[in-house]
């Protein structure tokens, strides 16, 4: 299970790091099944007890070395990471490109105009069933319409 945080936001007149907007977390598990929520915050006050609502204790947690992460070990899970200030993946092969790519494929996915803080959710929640249906094969898709 590969987890990170991502700032969702604007740009001032489209230049330079984003300035407004909200913190997510998310997780992917390699196997394709998402989950996004908004955040206030990143730390570990806020990003442990939804580690702890979402993972079953000894699951394996990849991430890369944000603070709030390091108290994992100690909530029971298998906590592996990667320095992404020297390398993006470690030498025992840990990475979280799967997390990052999905975060660059659901910015893209927002609206251009006119997205506003209180509907990053449902954002978030169109970008997984419609990533659920596309990539579904289409006789499985008939049968989860009965």
């Amino acid at each position: 299970m590969e987890i990170n945080e991502s700032k969702f936001g604007k740009r001032k007149y489209n230049r330079g790091k984003r300035v407004d907007g909200v913190w997510v977390f998310g997780d992917v598990e390699r196997d394709s099944k998402r989950c996004f929520v908004t955040v206030t915050d990143r730390s570990a006050a806020t990003l442990v007890p939804i580690i702890k609502r979402w993972l079953l204790p000894g699951t394996t947690v990849l991430s890369n070395c944000w603070r709030a992460y390091s108290s994992l070990v100690i909530e029971g899970f298998v906590h592996e990471t990667v320095n992404h200030s020297i390398e993006f993946v470690s030498e025992c092969r840990t990475h979280t490109n799967t997390i990052e790519g999905t975060w660059s494929a659901l910015k893209k996915s927002l609206p251009h105009y006119g997205t506003t803080k209180d509907l990053y959710n449902s954002y978030f929640a169109e970008y997984c069933i419609r990533k659920k249906f596309l990539e579904m094969p289409a006789t499985n898709l008939l049968n989860s319409c009965d």
